[in-house]
């Protein structure tokens, strides 16, 4: 785990976050910038930078962290409406936390194309 990986942190539970959902591969919990109504993160628990790095985990741990994504929607009523998820990779997509991890966006409509 890098030390400066606030990320990394906040799964070994050194920074405080609102979690919503977790298990052994994973933690999702609310952004503390939120850009929706509801804005949760899901990220692995292992620091893995971005999908480039996911190598032969890549099919088992993206399906979960989507499965996961669309399990937080439907806990948070979002099914029916819609949300969007995101994943973005560098700094000209707006990553900011070189953590992978995917956005859960919902609670009001959303414009295309974003940014």
């Amino acid at each position: 785990m890098p030390e400066d990986c606030i990320f990394c942190r906040i799964v070994a539970g050194e920074i405080p976050s609102t979690i919503v959902y977790e298990d052994d591969h994973c933690v999702a919990f609310r952004d503390i910038n939120p850009q929706a109504p509801t804005h949760v993160l899901v990220i692995p628990r292992e620091h893995i930078v971005g999908m480039a790095e996911l190598e032969g985990a890549a099919p088992e741990l993206l399906g979960h962290l989507l499965m996961v994504a669309a399990e937080v929607a439907r806990d948070g009523g979002l099914a029916e409406s819609g949300y969007r998820t995101v994943i973005n990779w560098g700094p000209d997509a707006g990553m900011e936390v070189a953590h992978l991890h995917i956005h859960v966006l919902g609670g009001r409509r959303m414009t295309w194309p974003p940014g």
